[in-house]
């Protein structure tokens, strides 16, 4: 399993980058919407939507959703000015600010608070839409910062995002492995660990500052980006937690098998769909 796992891996995060630099905003942008809809197509499981033609229906109306958020708010004006996102993107951002409040709530308490949402199909729908959209959005909006400047800012600001994710993903695996005893969430995901939770938010500040070094940040970059890291693993955790608690309601291990030793898609972006919209907001309420 971890053989495919690197071996995935190491086709993805290529693919990935070559996407985030060398894919036109237009381009980009229909990708990230195809992600997104094979991510909906994986929630229908998750929200107990067996039927293909229920699936079908969440993702024609998750595509529709995001394609009109593209109509009326056009990639080239998300910002009025340099680090200053226009009003609908905040409020689309801070609304996912608000769902995921709701679900680190949620994941905390579980399975206590779950009567509810997991008998309602529609409820879950919504969870998934403002899991989904937002992160569209988000993707969007870092990738056209600064786009008229330099075309490679907002890049830079993504891979950023990759690598505090990704950094604390690793750091978690293997000092979990390793020391881990003391439990997460074991209701939600007994695999997890304190230890391994703190290990990726140290692995990730490590990677963060040495990647900072090579681009000649100053001192007062690092005392924004550090802090901003550390948030952004913090709630990268409660992105996995929060899959973890729907896969576990719906009995699912786990959301697709798209991808050979990770399962699906729903299962890579679970960090990113938490963190990207609230690190857009940090780059447009702080800057660096």
């Amino acid at each position: 399993m971890l053989k495919q796992r690197i071996i995935t891996a190491l086709i993805l995060a290529p693919a990935a980058i070559s996407a985030i630099f060398y894919l036109s905003l237009f381009n980009f942008a229909a990708i990230m919407l195809v992600v997104m809809a094979i991510g909906a197509w994986e929630w229908g499981p998750l929200m107990g939507c067996a039927s293909k033609r229920y699936r079908i229906a969440f993702v024609s109306i998750t595509s529709i959703l995001i394609a009109t958020l593209w109509f009326l708010i056009p990639l080239e004006q998300l910002w009025d000015a340099p680090k200053h996102l226009i009003e609908q993107a905040n409020i689309v951002l801070w609304l996912a600010v608000a769902w995921w409040l709701l679900s680190a709530g949620l994941t905390l308490l579980y399975p206590r608070c779950s009567k509810f949402w997991s008998s309602h199909r529609s409820v879950r729908g919504l969870f998934g839409w403002l899991t989904l959209v937002p992160t569209w959005l988000a993707f969007m909006a870092l990738r056209t910062s600064e786009y008229q400047v330099d075309n490679y800012h907002g890049a830079q600001l993504l891979m950023f995002l990759f690598l505090m994710v990704w950094s604390a993903d690793v750091g978690a695996y293997f000092v979990g492995k390793s020391i881990g005893k003391r439990k997460l969430l074991p209701n939600v995901s007994p695999g997890k660990t304190l230890e391994g939770f703190l290990g990726g938010v140290v692995f990730a500040c490590i990677m963060v500052a040495i990647a900072g070094y090579f681009i000649d940040w100053t001192m007062a970059q690092y005392r924004i980006v550090i802090p901003v890291t550390i948030l952004i693993t913090t709630i990268s955790v409660l992105g996995d937690l929060n899959e973890s608690m729907f896969k576990r309601q719906a009995g699912v291990k786990d959301s697709g098998t798209i991808l050979p030793g990770h399962g699906g898609i729903l299962d890579r972006i679970d960090s990113l769909t938490a963190t990207a919209p609230i690190y857009a907001l940090c780059y447009a309420y702080l800057g660096w």
